[in-house]
Protein backbone atom coordinates (compact mmCIF):
# COMPACT_ATOMS: atom_id res chain seq x y z
CA UNK A 1 0.00 0.00 0.00
CA UNK A 2 2.78 2.39 0.97
CA UNK A 3 4.70 1.63 -2.24
CA UNK A 4 1.58 2.37 -4.29
CA UNK A 5 1.13 5.70 -2.50
CA UNK A 6 4.75 6.57 -3.21
CA UNK A 7 4.31 5.73 -6.90
CA UNK A 8 1.18 7.87 -7.12
CA UNK A 9 2.97 10.71 -5.36
CA UNK A 10 5.92 10.42 -7.73
CA UNK A 11 3.56 10.38 -10.71
CA UNK A 12 1.72 13.53 -9.65
CA UNK A 13 5.07 15.16 -8.84
CA UNK A 14 6.29 14.32 -12.34
CA UNK A 15 3.12 15.70 -13.89
CA UNK A 16 3.62 19.00 -12.04
CA UNK A 17 7.28 19.07 -13.09
CA UNK A 18 6.33 18.44 -16.71
CA UNK A 19 3.83 21.31 -16.60
CA UNK A 20 6.47 23.60 -15.05
CA UNK A 21 9.01 22.62 -17.72
CA UNK A 22 6.41 23.23 -20.42
CA UNK A 23 5.69 26.68 -18.98
CA UNK A 24 9.42 27.45 -18.85
CA UNK A 25 9.90 26.33 -22.47
CA UNK A 26 6.89 28.36 -23.60
CA UNK A 27 8.34 31.50 -22.00
CA UNK A 28 11.66 30.81 -23.74
CA UNK A 29 9.82 30.57 -27.08
CA UNK A 30 8.10 33.92 -26.55
CA UNK A 31 10.85 36.17 -27.79
CA UNK A 32 9.01 38.16 -30.49
CA UNK A 33 9.09 41.95 -30.29
CA UNK A 34 5.42 42.23 -29.26
CA UNK A 35 4.98 38.90 -27.45
CA UNK A 36 4.90 40.59 -24.05
CA UNK A 37 2.17 43.05 -25.14
CA UNK A 38 -1.49 42.95 -24.26
CA UNK A 39 -3.65 41.73 -27.12
CA UNK A 40 -6.96 42.39 -28.80
CA UNK A 41 -8.91 39.22 -29.41
CA UNK A 42 -11.90 39.37 -31.77
CA UNK A 43 -14.40 36.53 -32.13
CA UNK A 44 -16.83 36.55 -35.05
CA UNK A 45 -19.56 33.97 -35.56
CA UNK A 46 -19.66 32.35 -38.99
CA UNK A 47 -22.63 31.75 -41.26
CA UNK A 48 -25.47 29.72 -39.80
CA UNK A 49 -27.32 32.00 -37.40
CA UNK A 50 -28.07 30.62 -33.94
CA UNK A 51 -25.76 27.58 -34.19
CA UNK A 52 -22.73 29.68 -35.11
CA UNK A 53 -23.54 32.42 -32.58
CA UNK A 54 -23.81 29.83 -29.81
CA UNK A 55 -20.41 28.44 -30.88
CA UNK A 56 -18.88 31.95 -30.87
CA UNK A 57 -20.25 32.32 -27.32
CA UNK A 58 -18.60 29.02 -26.31
CA UNK A 59 -15.26 30.27 -27.67
CA UNK A 60 -15.71 33.55 -25.79
CA UNK A 61 -16.16 31.58 -22.57
CA UNK A 62 -13.17 29.33 -23.38
CA UNK A 63 -10.81 32.30 -23.82
CA UNK A 64 -12.21 34.03 -20.75
CA UNK A 65 -11.55 30.91 -18.66
CA UNK A 66 -8.06 30.63 -20.18
CA UNK A 67 -7.33 34.25 -19.21
CA UNK A 68 -8.53 33.55 -15.65
CA UNK A 69 -6.30 30.46 -15.39
CA UNK A 70 -3.29 32.50 -16.54
CA UNK A 71 -4.00 35.49 -14.32
CA UNK A 72 -4.57 37.72 -17.37
CA UNK A 73 -7.00 40.64 -17.38
CA UNK A 74 -10.13 40.63 -19.54
CA UNK A 75 -11.79 43.82 -20.73
CA UNK A 76 -14.66 43.83 -23.23
CA UNK A 77 -14.18 46.57 -25.84
CA UNK A 78 -17.24 45.82 -27.96
CA UNK A 79 -19.80 43.04 -27.96
CA UNK A 80 -22.81 42.15 -30.10
CA UNK A 81 -24.85 39.61 -28.21
CA UNK A 82 -27.38 37.22 -29.75
CA UNK A 83 -30.31 35.26 -28.26
CA UNK A 84 -27.84 32.42 -27.77
CA UNK A 85 -24.15 33.31 -27.65
CA UNK A 86 -22.67 36.25 -29.55
CA UNK A 87 -22.51 37.64 -33.06
CA UNK A 88 -19.11 39.17 -32.35
CA UNK A 89 -16.94 40.40 -29.50
CA UNK A 90 -13.70 42.33 -29.18
CA UNK A 91 -11.78 41.90 -25.94
CA UNK A 92 -8.53 43.37 -24.64
CA UNK A 93 -6.50 40.78 -22.74
CA UNK A 94 -3.68 42.16 -20.60
CA UNK A 95 -0.84 40.66 -18.56
CA UNK A 96 2.44 38.86 -19.14
CA UNK A 97 2.84 37.54 -22.69
CA UNK A 98 -0.85 37.88 -23.56
CA UNK A 99 -0.14 38.45 -27.27
CA UNK A 100 2.64 35.87 -27.48
CA UNK A 101 0.47 33.16 -25.96
CA UNK A 102 -2.69 33.90 -27.91
CA UNK A 103 -1.37 34.99 -31.32
CA UNK A 104 -1.58 31.42 -32.63
CA UNK A 105 -5.34 31.28 -31.99
CA UNK A 106 -6.02 33.32 -35.11
CA UNK A 107 -8.06 31.53 -37.74
CA UNK A 108 -11.26 29.55 -38.19
CA UNK A 109 -12.45 27.24 -35.40
CA UNK A 110 -14.79 24.41 -36.43
CA UNK A 111 -17.30 22.71 -34.14
CA UNK A 112 -19.09 19.41 -34.89
CA UNK A 113 -21.87 18.42 -32.49
CA UNK A 114 -25.45 17.28 -32.13
CA UNK A 115 -27.47 20.42 -32.50
CA UNK A 116 -29.25 21.55 -29.33
CA UNK A 117 -31.42 23.79 -31.54
CA UNK A 118 -33.34 21.31 -33.63
CA UNK A 119 -35.70 18.54 -32.58
CA UNK A 120 -33.99 15.83 -34.62
CA UNK A 121 -30.67 16.44 -32.82
CA UNK A 122 -28.94 16.38 -36.20
CA UNK A 123 -25.17 16.56 -36.49
CA UNK A 124 -24.23 20.16 -37.13
CA UNK A 125 -21.01 21.88 -38.18
CA UNK A 126 -20.45 25.50 -37.11
CA UNK A 127 -17.61 27.96 -37.67
CA UNK A 128 -16.34 31.01 -35.82
CA UNK A 129 -13.27 33.06 -36.63
CA UNK A 130 -10.77 34.47 -34.18
CA UNK A 131 -8.42 37.35 -34.80
CA UNK A 132 -5.56 38.38 -32.50
CA UNK A 133 -3.40 41.48 -32.64
CA UNK A 134 -0.99 43.17 -30.22
CA UNK A 135 -1.98 46.35 -28.41
CA UNK A 136 0.74 48.79 -29.44
CA UNK A 137 2.17 51.26 -26.97
CA UNK A 138 1.28 54.78 -28.15
CA UNK A 139 4.91 55.59 -29.03
CA UNK A 140 5.19 52.42 -31.16
CA UNK A 141 1.95 53.34 -32.95
CA UNK A 142 3.11 56.95 -33.47
CA UNK A 143 6.47 55.88 -34.87
CA UNK A 144 4.76 53.79 -37.53
CA UNK A 145 3.61 55.89 -40.47
CA UNK A 146 1.15 54.87 -43.15
CA UNK A 147 1.07 57.11 -46.25
CA UNK A 148 -2.31 58.77 -46.64
CA UNK A 149 -2.60 57.57 -50.25
CA UNK A 150 -2.62 53.99 -48.87
CA UNK A 151 -5.75 54.63 -46.79
CA UNK A 152 -9.37 54.54 -47.84
CA UNK A 153 -11.64 56.00 -45.16
CA UNK A 154 -15.42 55.78 -45.15
CA UNK A 155 -17.79 57.01 -42.48
CA UNK A 156 -21.20 55.61 -41.64
CA UNK A 157 -23.86 55.79 -38.98
CA UNK A 158 -23.22 53.85 -35.84
CA UNK A 159 -25.90 51.24 -35.23
CA UNK A 160 -27.09 50.09 -31.84
CA UNK A 161 -29.03 51.49 -28.92
CA UNK A 162 -28.53 55.08 -27.89
CA UNK A 163 -30.14 58.51 -27.72
CA UNK A 164 -32.12 60.16 -30.49
CA UNK A 165 -28.89 61.38 -31.98
CA UNK A 166 -27.38 57.95 -32.48
CA UNK A 167 -28.32 57.22 -36.09
CA UNK A 168 -28.25 60.74 -37.50
CA UNK A 169 -24.53 61.35 -37.15
CA UNK A 170 -21.89 59.43 -39.08
CA UNK A 171 -19.56 58.62 -36.19
CA UNK A 172 -18.53 55.11 -37.26
CA UNK A 173 -15.36 54.82 -39.33
CA UNK A 174 -14.14 52.09 -41.68
CA UNK A 175 -10.51 52.27 -42.66
CA UNK A 176 -8.90 50.15 -45.35
CA UNK A 177 -5.20 49.72 -46.02
CA UNK A 178 -5.31 49.60 -49.84
CA UNK A 179 -2.04 47.68 -50.53
CA UNK A 180 -2.94 44.73 -48.27
CA UNK A 181 -6.75 44.94 -48.25
CA UNK A 182 -6.74 44.89 -44.43
CA UNK A 183 -9.79 46.69 -43.04
CA UNK A 184 -10.87 47.85 -39.58
CA UNK A 185 -14.11 49.36 -38.41
CA UNK A 186 -14.51 51.46 -35.26
CA UNK A 187 -17.86 52.31 -33.75
CA UNK A 188 -17.06 52.37 -30.03
CA UNK A 189 -16.11 56.04 -29.60
CA UNK A 190 -18.61 58.91 -29.51
CA UNK A 191 -17.10 61.17 -32.14
CA UNK A 192 -15.91 60.56 -35.67
CA UNK A 193 -12.50 62.03 -34.88
CA UNK A 194 -11.99 59.66 -31.93
CA UNK A 195 -13.09 56.69 -34.04
CA UNK A 196 -10.67 57.78 -36.79
CA UNK A 197 -7.77 57.92 -34.33
CA UNK A 198 -8.69 54.55 -32.88
CA UNK A 199 -9.18 53.01 -36.34
CA UNK A 200 -5.69 54.13 -37.39
CA UNK A 201 -4.17 52.58 -34.25
CA UNK A 202 -6.15 49.36 -34.77
CA UNK A 203 -5.06 49.22 -38.41
CA UNK A 204 -1.42 49.55 -37.36
CA UNK A 205 -1.91 46.79 -34.77
CA UNK A 206 -3.43 44.55 -37.41
CA UNK A 207 -0.58 45.28 -39.82
CA UNK A 208 1.97 44.48 -37.10
CA UNK A 209 0.25 41.13 -36.41
CA UNK A 210 0.34 40.23 -40.11
CA UNK A 211 3.91 41.45 -40.49
CA UNK A 212 5.03 39.23 -37.59
CA UNK A 213 3.10 36.30 -39.01
CA UNK A 214 4.56 36.67 -42.51
CA UNK A 215 7.99 37.25 -40.95
CA UNK A 216 8.76 40.34 -42.99
CA UNK A 217 10.53 43.45 -41.73
CA UNK A 218 8.35 46.12 -43.31
CA UNK A 219 4.63 46.69 -43.83
CA UNK A 220 5.43 47.31 -47.51
CA UNK A 221 6.56 43.67 -47.83
CA UNK A 222 3.23 42.22 -46.65
CA UNK A 223 1.60 40.12 -49.34
CA UNK A 224 -2.10 40.83 -49.63
CA UNK A 225 -2.89 37.47 -51.22
CA UNK A 226 -1.41 35.67 -48.21
CA UNK A 227 -3.45 37.86 -45.85
CA UNK A 228 -6.61 36.84 -47.67
CA UNK A 229 -5.71 33.16 -47.44
CA UNK A 230 -4.80 33.27 -43.75
CA UNK A 231 -8.03 34.90 -42.52
CA UNK A 232 -10.18 31.92 -43.39
CA UNK A 233 -7.63 29.26 -42.56
CA UNK A 234 -9.09 26.52 -40.40
CA UNK A 235 -6.82 25.92 -37.43
CA UNK A 236 -8.70 23.63 -35.04
CA UNK A 237 -11.54 21.12 -34.98
CA UNK A 238 -13.69 20.55 -31.91
CA UNK A 239 -15.69 17.33 -32.42
CA UNK A 240 -18.27 16.58 -29.71
CA UNK A 241 -20.29 14.00 -31.68
CA UNK A 242 -20.23 11.10 -32.64
CA UNK A 243 -16.93 10.90 -30.66
CA UNK A 244 -15.02 13.50 -28.65
CA UNK A 245 -11.83 14.95 -30.11
CA UNK A 246 -10.20 18.33 -30.27
CA UNK A 247 -7.44 18.53 -32.88
CA UNK A 248 -5.17 21.27 -34.16
CA UNK A 249 -4.87 21.13 -37.93
CA UNK A 250 -1.44 22.81 -37.97
CA UNK A 251 0.47 20.88 -35.29
CA UNK A 252 -1.52 17.64 -35.07
CA UNK A 253 -1.90 18.19 -31.30
CA UNK A 254 -5.06 16.43 -30.12
CA UNK A 255 -6.98 15.49 -27.00
CA UNK A 256 -10.22 13.67 -26.20
CA UNK A 257 -10.71 15.92 -23.14
CA UNK A 258 -12.92 18.31 -25.09
CA UNK A 259 -14.66 19.68 -21.99
CA UNK A 260 -11.33 20.66 -20.42
CA UNK A 261 -10.40 22.51 -23.62
CA UNK A 262 -13.73 24.36 -23.71
CA UNK A 263 -13.13 25.19 -20.03
CA UNK A 264 -9.96 27.04 -21.05
CA UNK A 265 -7.25 24.38 -20.85
CA UNK A 266 -5.36 25.45 -23.96
CA UNK A 267 -1.81 25.02 -22.64
CA UNK A 268 -1.03 21.91 -24.71
CA UNK A 269 -2.29 23.48 -27.93
CA UNK A 270 -0.46 26.75 -27.35
CA UNK A 271 2.84 25.11 -26.36
CA UNK A 272 2.76 22.84 -29.43
CA UNK A 273 1.98 25.75 -31.74
CA UNK A 274 4.91 27.79 -30.36
CA UNK A 275 7.27 24.81 -30.81
CA UNK A 276 5.91 24.21 -34.29
CA UNK A 277 6.62 27.71 -35.59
Amino acid sequence: GEALELIQEARSGLAVLEKDLDAFEVERLLSGKFDDSSCLLTIQSGAGGTEAQDWAGMLYRMYKRYAERKGLTWKVVEEQTADFGIKSAEVEIGGAYAYGLLSGEKGAHRLVRQSPFNAQNKRQTSFASVEVMPVLAQEDADSMTIPEKDLEITTMRSGGAGGQNVNKVETAVRMKHIPTGITVKCTSERSQLMNKQLALKRLKEKLVAVREEQRVAEVAEIRGDLVEAAWGQQIRNYVLHPYKMCKDVRTGHETAQTQDVLDGDLDGFIADYLRHQ
